[in-house]
């Protein structure tokens, strides 16, 4: 995606996705696995079961804990750049203009287009199935992934990138860019390079399942970089250390000038160069009720790479 600031541009490129989000299985879930679970009971654990339930089927007791959730609480939305392009769509004066680099199909279209349709579309890619994602929200613990249809990486052209005031690399599959392309961008680019590392940081299994690992070749990313966004697990994914501030000063001393760490609902910590010290600015989240987590560390960092792109200044960024 591409971002203009006063007659200027910028980009930010990233694949779209679909997510199909839960907080559990739901009722019928619950019963179905219940009902499947009983006919390979023995008679002995029958009869134990029976102590405890009574007269109750195990596939009417196992879904107790859904009466409050209820099968209401899956939903399929727009994820991952939607978010991005939706809050730079709030922020942008008339003067900006932004394009977005990334992947769309004819089928889930629909889901983006009210955002989508305000920005440039010149680096749209039209493909037969954009990624899908299939998101299990759990309160208090990082949220599992599994993805279909997890397409190749985008195609950037590199010519024109000069143009921009900043680059917006959102890793929504974790295979948006290759490290070659990130190299070949730096080579080509002398402003403003953001990513939020995002699933990048996920490696991917045999049943498209997303688990957390230390990611391949990290300090050659990290040398193409000015600015990473992570959240509090992803940190623990860009070097071995253990210490939040050791890895701080590993990546500074790879390059990066500013390292943002969204901390879920305590609010967010931002290192960075100041002069020869590192510096750090913590500003806590506001308390809402019921928030829709989906989506919030997307809107983070647009509105950071905005507002840093305008008054290269961290603090009020």
């Amino acid at each position: 995606m591409i971002l203009r600031y006063f007659k200027r541009t910028g980009l930010l490129i990233a694949l779209l996705y679909l997510p199909f989000c839960s907080m559990a299985w739901g009722v019928l879930g619950h019963r179905i696995v219940g009902q499947v679970a009983d006919t390979y009971l023995t008679k002995q654990t029958k009869k134990e079961i029976d102590k405890i339930l009574g007269d109750e089927a195990i596939a009417m007791a196992s879904n107790w804990p859904d009466f409050i959730k209820s099968d209401k609480e899956q939903k399929i939305s727009a994820g991952g750049i939607f978010y991005s392009i939706s809050a730079l769509n709030r922020l942008t004066s008339c003067d900006d203009e932004i394009y977005l680099c990334s992947q769309y199909d004819d089928e889930t279209y629909t889901h983006f287009k009210s955002e989508f349709e305000k920005v440039n579309k010149k680096y749209f890619q039209k493909v037969e199935k954009i990624p899908k994602v299939h998101l299990n929200l759990q309160k208090d613990r990082e949220r599992h992934e599994a993805y279909e249809n997890i397409t190749n990486n985008l195609s950037v052209d590199i010519s024109e990138l000069n143009s921009f005031d900043g680059i917006l690399i959102n890793m929504i599959t974790g295979f948006d860019i290759t490290l070659d392309q990130l190299t070949q961008i730096r080579n080509s680019y002398s402003g403003i390079i953001f990513i939020d590392i995002h699933t990048l940081s996920r490696g991917l299994n045999e049943d498209y399942k997303r688990e957390f690992r230390i990611i391949h070749n990290f300090i050659s990313w990290a040398r193409c970089l000015d600015i990473i966004q992570v959240n509090q697990s992803e940190l623990f994914t860009l070097s071995h250390k253990k210490i939040e501030m050791e890895i701080v000063e590993e990546l500074f001393s790879y390059g990066i000038k500013i390292l943002c760490v969204t901390k879920g609902e305590l609010g967010a910590r931002v290192y960075f160069k100041n002069q020869n010290e590192n510096g750090s600015y913590f500003v806590a989240a506001r308390k809402i009720d019921n928030p829709n987590v989906i989506g919030c560390g997307d809107v983070f960092g647009a509105s950071f790479f905005y507002s840093y792109i305008r008054n290269k200044n961290v603090i009020d960024s």
